[in-house]
């Protein structure tokens, strides 16, 4: 999301940098023309404050924004230790309780205790939707006053042009069993477990394929779940894909499964693509997305009976491809891009959370 951010950055006029504490990424290849990429050249993010200090005393930008956890810590640390003018904007992209649910109570109440003591240091914090905002009022205790909630820069001309380019596999051919996608890391977020059972219980009603795109540790466990379920020749796991949206536009069905979640992109992609979706109703995002079930069924998370009636009945009846689009027009690059330039050069507060809906904060 941050090079499509830049890529709308670019086109409201800005000068962007692009500051990266390595140099290996998959992602770094896409960066756009006109980007000008800065690496800190740090072993880890932690270790990048001094080299972050010195890029805002030496270049002075007009904003910063900074995004993941350990990277926002390290922006306000980096400001107060250079005292420059440069206004300061931190970004939660996912629901920081959810991720922590289960994880020993000594760390919990460290992670909170660090947010609130580095995160009013910013001078805005930029929440991927209202789920995320609101819990950060909740949890970390930040003040509506400080969190502004956007949208994901999702949807831009690269992601229409791509979804066109040719897709050579014979399950994706006309006249073939539709195909389900998920797409994702293989990791316990993701909940791909669930997907795997719900399909296998779908797929003894219906002829179908299952695609998950995305690769990771769970992917073991995955194959032999699938196995085991005697669907392994119906299931394909092909990793990390560079183009997503070939598959994702011929899919007869998307289906998000996480655990957990900010502000799904993927989920997002489909709609504007005008694939029906299924969702589990997760913290948080999707109900935020789909206005609650209007635009595909929301389904309790881990619940593999319901996802699989849900995922049979969308199959059967699925929604307007151009009621699909409508869902997700506040996602576009253009959209979320100028919101972003008002929240990082201070001069909109529309999107500011109001103190008097929080009075507990």
């Amino acid at each position: 999301m941050m090079l499509n951010l830049a890529q709308g950055l670019l086109s409201l006029g800005c000068m962007v940098d692009l500051i990266t504490v390595k140099t290996k990424s998959t992602y770094l290849a896409s960066v756009p023309a006109g980007v000008r990429q800065i690496n800190l050249r740090a072993s880890h993010t932690f270790g990048s404050l001094l080299p972050l200090a010195q890029y805002l005393r030496r270049e002075r930008p007009s904003a910063l924004l900074a995004a993941k956890d350990r990277a926002n810590l390290v922006a306000v640390a980096a400001r107060r230790l250079v005292r420059v003018p440069t206004r300061l904007v931190v970004r939660m992209g996912t629901t920081v309780s959810a991720a922590l649910e289960g994880k020993r109570p000594l760390k919990e109440r460290f992670w909170y205790l660090r947010m609130r003591i580095f995160y009013p240091g910013a001078d805005a914090v930029v929440a991927v939707s209202k789920g995320v905002a609101e819990d950060l009022i909740a949890n970390a205790k930040l003040s509506p006053s400080l969190i502004h909630a956007i949208p994901n820069p999702v949807i831009t001309p690269h992601l229409f042009s791509m979804a066109e380019e040719p897709l050579d596999h014979p399950w994706f051919r006309a006249g073939g069993p539709p195909v389900i996608l998920g797409i994702g890391r293989l990791t316990r977020q993701k909940d791909f477990p669930s997907l795997i059972m719900a399909f296998a219980k779908a797929r003894a009603s219906v002829s179908c394929r299952l695609v998950i795109l995305g690769e990771g540790q769970d992917r073991p466990k995955l194959e032999a779940l699938a196995t085991s379920l005697g669907v392994g020749s119906d299931i394909w796991l092909p990793g990390f894909v560079q183009n997503p949206y070939s598959y994702l536009k011929r899919a007869a069905l998307f289906v998000l499964s996480s655990a957990w979640e900010g502000s799904p992109n993927a989920l997002t992609e489909a709609l504007a693509l005008g694939t029906p979706v299924v969702s589990t109703d997760c913290p948080n995002g999707p109900r935020e997305i789909l206005q609650g079930g209007r635009f595909g069924p929301l389904v309790p998370v881990g619940d593999v009976n319901a996802m699989a009636r849900a995922m049979l009945d969308t199959l059967a009846r699925p929604l307007e491809k151009s009621f699909l689009k409508s869902a997700v027009n506040a996602y576009t690059m253009e959209q979320s891009s100028r919101r972003y330039l008002e929240v990082l050069l201070g001069r909109v507060s529309q999107d500011r959370y109001d103190a008097e809906k929080y009075p507990g904060s």
